[in-house]
């Protein structure tokens, strides 16, 4: 399996995040208790989905809640299967934002706790609860000081019954927009705690009279533009927050349309999707305009994959003008093995920019490359999306190996693309942003040199 060759443009490359850390932990003699070592790592990585009322099966929020699961949490973490975070730390890109994966140091001391019987230890040792937002609670409201956002979009109900086939439920929603608005994050969750549990994902496209030559969208049959991706949300994702300087713009008249995917319950469940906007104040325009877009690893349509096969699919994205790549979240369904994302240079170079090696269709995590890290690229760069599905019986996930899967909306049916956050830019303004990064690394070079 080719993945290029990794040159440096990146800016990320002026670190040592490729290497491996080592395995700390392994000359401390005491032995770990919950209290002491184990509850600062669960809230930090673990708590946003295992909590009471979250979407993970059970909370790890105390001792009594965790020491059940002693043995399940040491195979999963051990295993790298949890926290969920499938990028590949030998190639490409491995500073991010919203990095949940656990470091070495962090898996051996939640083994080494487990091998010595879990032990509680002192109650006094314990950190203070970490304060999540109730059932209902906006993920950014209190970063941005707001009890919730400025705008909340909401789907018409749906009810999925119990047994159900899954339903892809496409209302359509006024934004009731007047004037044009900058947006500087969002973020899309289900209405109801029973939701969470049926809601795949829910993508919410902007329809609007687009100007921009950047943000326009194909026609569709009737000639009419189609609606642009103003954020896809699934499970494992909290939201989207926007670089400062940088955002998204919603048009007067504009509409929602929604593509929700909703799944058996084992129960009867009415549910809504709602969409939360932060605006930037009122005539305050950033610089930078952000733009998702859906960029196809499908040779440009087809899925065919054979019973008892690894295939292999592409699909190539042109980037018209400058762009800073603000993230990376594949999507493919239950066949989804791999997907890797390369940016071919104007000079024929290619950079693999990253690589999910272990993809798992329960958690399409969308990765937010660091400041310094988000790939600055020329106008003509190629995105190269690469795909491979396993339909033979190694995939646990797969349902059946002995059938032909095709293209289809279906869980059991496949698909393969990557939603990709672009910040395009000018000639100018990106030189500008290039020089810049160059210094800030070499002196965090520097900076590090001389702590040595």
């Amino acid at each position: 399996m080719s993945r290029g060759m990794y040159l440096g443009l990146l800016g990320s490359a002026f670190t040592a995040a490729l290497m491996l850390p080592g395995v700390a932990g392994a000359a401390e003699t005491a032995t770990p208790t919950f209290t002491k070592d184990i509850a600062p790592i669960f809230q930090d990585k673990c708590e946003a989905c295992h909590r009471p009322d979250s979407i993970a099966p059970m909370s790890l929020v105390s001792y009594e809640d965790a020491r059940p699961w002693a043995r399940s949490i040491r195979n999963r973490v051990e295993a790298r299967q949890m926290p969920p975070w499938s990028i590949d730390k030998t190639i490409g890109i491995q500073e991010f934002k919203n990095d949940r994966s656990l470091s070495d140091s962090q898996i051996a001391t939640i083994v080494k706790w487990i091998d010595a019987g879990a032990p509680k230890g002192d109650l006094k040792d314990m950190p203070k609860p970490v304060q999540w937002p109730d059932d209902q609670g906006w993920n950014f409201a209190k970063q941005f000081g707001q009890k919730e956002p400025d705008l909340v979009l909401r789907s018409t109900p749906w009810t999925q019954k119990a047994g159900a086939n899954d339903t892809w439920w496409r209302p359509i929603t006024v934004t009731g927009i007047t004037e044009p608005r900058w947006v500087r994050a969002i973020e899309i969750r289900p209405g109801t705690v029973k939701g969470r549990k049926i809601t795949h994902h829910a993508i919410a496209r902007l329809q609007q009279e687009e100007t921009d030559p950047l943000a326009q969208n194909d026609l569709d049959a009737n000639g009419q533009p189609q609606p642009g991706t103003f954020m896809e949300w699934a499970v494992g994702k909290q939201g989207e927050i926007m670089r400062p300087n940088s955002g998204k713009l919603m048009l007067p008249g504009s509409k929602i349309y929604w593509d929700i995917h909703y799944s058996n319950g084992g129960e009867d469940v009415t549910d809504i999707v709602e969409l939360g906007i932060y605006f930037y104040p009122k005539g305050q325009e950033p610089k930078f305009r952000q733009v998702l877009h859906l960029m196809g690893a499908t040779n440009a349509g087809g899925v065919d994959i054979p019973p008892n096969t690894v295939k292999s699919t592409e699909g190539f994205f042109v980037l018209k003008e400058n762009a800073r790549v603000e993230s990376f979240q594949p999507h493919m369904h239950l066949r989804g093995k791999a997907m890797q994302m390369s940016a071919i240079l104007p000079s024929g170079q290619v950079q693999v920019l990253s690589y999910v090696s272990n993809f798992n269709f329960n958690w399409m995590s969308s990765y937010l490359y660091a400041d310094d890290a988000a790939p600055l690229l020329p106008k003509g760069t190629i995105l190269k999306v690469e795909a491979w599905h396993d339909n033979t019986a190694s995939n646990k996930n797969n349902p059946d190996p002995n059938v032909w899967v095709g293209y289809g909306d279906r869980t059991v049916d496949e698909m393969a693309h990557a939603w990709v956050n672009v910040t395009y830019m000018a000639d100018k303004d990106y030189s500008a942003e290039l020089a810049a990064r160059r210094e800030r690394l070499a002196a965090k070079r520097q900076t590090q040199q001389q702590q040595q």
